[in-house]
């Protein structure tokens, strides 16, 4: 699912949701997009082959959220969570879920420290501080 190809990366999407709702069988990857996805139905129409989405700019500065990027931190999470990698995210996420309450409410909490943690990192050329991460995440996983 890495790549730099946007368009290709965002089909990945579209097509597990297609799958997903016609009942087709699902690939590991294709059955974690499709959990994602069903958890942001306010996402559902950029994910329709003939609504434009793949191809769409969603710019932060005119106050757009990029649906595959929110989605794809969500994935992320889940990815690290399942390896607990860094080590320690999964104790951290923990912690935060009994804070928030829920899992997808803590999976967007975390996002915000990842979002960051990634736009360091590319800003920089250099690879995200794993330290700087989980500092993040203890400041919300609190005391």
């Amino acid at each position: 699912m890495y790549g730099s190809d946007r368009d290709a990366m965002r089909r990945v999407f579209v097509e597990a949701w297609r799958k997903a709702e016609g009942g087709e069988p699902l690939q590991p990857l294709e059955r974690l997009i499709a959990e994602v996805v069903a958890e942001h139905p306010e996402y559902h129409r950029f994910l329709s082959c003939d609504d434009g989405g793949i191809g769409r700019d969603f710019p932060p500065e005119l106050g757009a959220t990029n649906p595959f990027l929110h989605m794809g931190l969500h994935l992320s999470i889940r990815e690290q969570l399942s390896a607990d990698r860094p080590p320690g995210v999964t104790a951290l996420y923990r912690r935060i879920r009994l804070r928030t309450g829920d899992a997808h409410g803590a999976e967007h909490r975390i996002m915000d420290c990842l979002a960051q943690g990634l736009w360091e990192a590319q800003r920089s050329g250099a690879m995200p501080d794993e330290a700087r991460y989980l500092d993040c995440l203890r400041v919300l996983a609190g005391p």
